[in-house]
């Protein structure tokens, strides 16, 4: 047994299990269980047609609102359907449970409006489900907004209120970054408990399955500013597993404030979100990690004892930064985990997958445990997961909301030949209350044989915070790792900056011969 979960595991098993007409989440979990005791199958593929399908034919099929599921009872939980095909090759079973107990739910292809006639001839009358959206008046009343997405293998997408889609949340990560390739474990049922029509909350099963993993899930789901779901989980591996990832999240980073702008980009930044945060348990420190679209695959790993939190935010939200009236990147949500009970030891790693446009999610982020699972031994885990506004995570900190790097070799940089001039600006929290002329100091630690040549701290007055600037040179061939915050005398003004610069990036200018 895993020791680090045990305390865990006698915590949930005392907590009651919602059921309905004598359907509960245990039933959910046995299946889980009987499921890893065979060997996997994989679910069965939609037909040719469908997995081939062009992005422009699979847009124009949609779910008509107006046979949403709950609709007719005015519920503020309503339920839309996702048809299969493109990039959802397998479909999944869907079921409602109501006072009479579970039903599985029948596809039905005349709740879907067909953009072309010749492919809705096409498509099979029981082609089933790809997954489904569920909406609640977020934004307004009497309108139903959608705000939770569930689609693609162990995928869910939420929003908060005036959020735009952005940021995916994931059931489980598995080998993700290794050199043995990722394995996408794959949400094959869900069961939609209904809820009563003015209910603020509403509960949703799932069954999880892969090659490595099964798991049994219960999301209870809160929409609002933020949406919030709390979740349980009960894992059952089939085989050893490498690298587990509990509460991964997946987002997208192209360029920002601290990487160079492409060739023939005009927008400044593009981005779903642009830093991790974490905060650790036993120390208490808040760490704030810039994103990057780095030139080879990266992967980070911040030990930690008893995480507290952890999440990817979108702390820009400035249209002004982004001027995109299509994508409206401002508006992208900010998710946030925060792990139930003591989870111990382990690390939350961060991956960082290059990429050459935006379409592309190339950023995870993940809580795994110190010890891997190793098969036949259960894992109990309880977490939330939210949605909404960067400030989300409740950081009481000062914030570094700005991060630049230039070349250190140039006028006003440092005119030191490979090393780098950094730029931080820090504000909020207890920075808020100091004087312009309050004692405010810089604590600049370099990794990896790194030197840092300068670095002083200046009052910003256009931001009421301070501007740190740094003068480094990472050691040769080696990344530029830093950390980095702000205090006075004793006291830690600002969470902990952390960067960690591959050597092959595109910021030093070349040479000249």
């Amino acid at each position: 047994m895993l020791k680090m979960f045990h305390a865990l595991v006698v915590m949930l098993m005392v907590l009651p299990m919602p059921a309905v007409a004598g359907f509960t989440f245990d039933q959910v979990v046995q299946k889980a269980k009987t499921l890893a005791e065979k060997p996997y199958e994989a679910p069965p593929p939609v037909s040719k047609f469908m997995r081939e399908i062009s992005y422009e034919a699979y847009q124009g099929i949609r779910f008509n609102p107006d046979r949403s599921l709950w609709k007719e009872s005015q519920s503020n939980f309503q339920v839309m359907f996702i048809a299969p095909g493109l990039y959802y090759t397998h479909p999944v079973t869907l079921n409602v449970i109501e006072a009479e107990g579970p039903r599985p739910l029948a596809f039905k292809k005349t709740d879907f409006v067909f953009a072309d006639p010749e492919v809705e001839k096409r498509v099979p009358a029981d082609v089933g489900f790809a997954g489904f959206k569920l909406t609640f008046p977020l934004n307004k009343k009497n309108e139903q907004n959608q705000f939770l997405v569930f689609a693609g293998a162990s995928y869910f997408r939420g929003v908060g209120k005036d959020n735009a889609f952005g940021i995916s949340g994931r059931g489980l990560a598995v080998d993700t970054g290794l050199p043995s390739g990722e394995i996408f474990p794959s949400f094959t049922e869900f069961w939609l408990v209904r809820p009563s029509p003015e209910a603020k909350e509403m509960v949703v099963y799932g069954l999880l399955d892969s090659p490595s993993i099964t798991g049994a899930y219960q999301f209870t789901i809160f929409p609002g500013s933020p949406t919030k779901l709390k979740v349980r989980t009960f894992l059952f591996p089939r085989k050893n597993i490498q690298l587990l990832g509990i509460a991964p999240l997946t987002s997208m980073f192209f360029y920002g404030k601290n990487t160079p702008r492409p060739t023939g980009e005009w927008r400044l930044e593009v981005h779903d979100s642009d830093g991790l945060q974490i905060h650790d348990g036993i120390s208490g420190e808040w760490l704030w990690r810039p994103l990057l679209n780095p030139e080879t695959l990266e992967m980070d790993f911040f030990s930690t004892d008893n995480v507290l939190g952890f999440g990817l935010l979108q702390r820009e939200g400035k249209f002004s930064s982004y001027e995109d009236l299509g994508a409206h990147y401002e508006k992208r949500p900010s998710a946030w985990v925060e792990p139930q009970g003591d989870w111990r030891q382990g690390k939350v790693v961060l991956v960082q997958l290059p990429t050459p446009d935006e379409t592309n999610d190339n950023i995870v982020a993940f809580w795994t445990p110190k010890t891997p699972p190793v098969q036949g031994t259960p894992l109990e885990l309880a977490y939330d997961v939210g949605f909404g506004k960067p400030d989300i995570p409740q950081n009481p900190m000062g914030m570094a909301i700005n991060t630049f790097i230039g070349d250190g070799n140039r006028i006003g940089g440092g005119r030191v030949p490979q090393s780098y001039r950094i730029i931080i600006d820090f504000a909020g929290g207890p920075l808020s209350k100091l004087p312009a002329n309050a004692p405010v100091n810089g604590q600049v630690t370099a990794l990896e044989e790194g030197e840092i040549l300068e670095h002083f701290v200046e009052y910003h007055e256009q931001i009421k915070g301070w501007r740190l600037s740094i003068l480094a040179k990472p050691a040769p061939k080696k990344p530029l790792h830093l950390r980095a915050f702000l205090n006075t005398d004793t006291t830690a003004l600002t969470e902990t900056w952390t960067y960690r610069l591959p050597p092959n990036n595109r910021i030093l200018a070349k040479e000249k011969e």
